[in-house]
């Protein structure tokens, strides 16, 4: 599902105008993306958490050559499933 299969989506459950859950959305976005850049952690219940983390320096290996490189330390953004999404996935048989 792309944005705006997922905009369309929300419009319809929500019953509210498409442009209505366009600039909510482009709000959430804005308003994570200052969160993290702060180092805030956002969590909305049951859904998902996301917050800024650090990877630390590491020694990797180039995979063309096999020489091993250095990877510099990295901040990076972690997005943790809430109990919501983690139940609909579990229900969900394995294929």
């Amino acid at each position: 599902m792309n944005k705006a299969e997922l905009v369309s989506a929300i419009a319809k459950r929500a019953d509210v105008p498409a442009s209505t859950v366009d600039a909510v959305l482009a709000g959430l976005q804005d308003e994570l993306v200052d969160a993290i850049t702060r180092g805030d952690k956002v969590a909305v219940s049951g859904l998902l958490t996301v917050e800024r983390t650090q990877r630390s320096a590491r020694t990797g290996r180039n995979p063309q050559t096999g020489e091993a490189i250095e990877i510099a330390a990295a901040n990076t953004v972690k997005v943790t499933a809430g109990s919501n999404l983690k139940k609909a996935a579990s229900a969900v048989p394995v294929s």
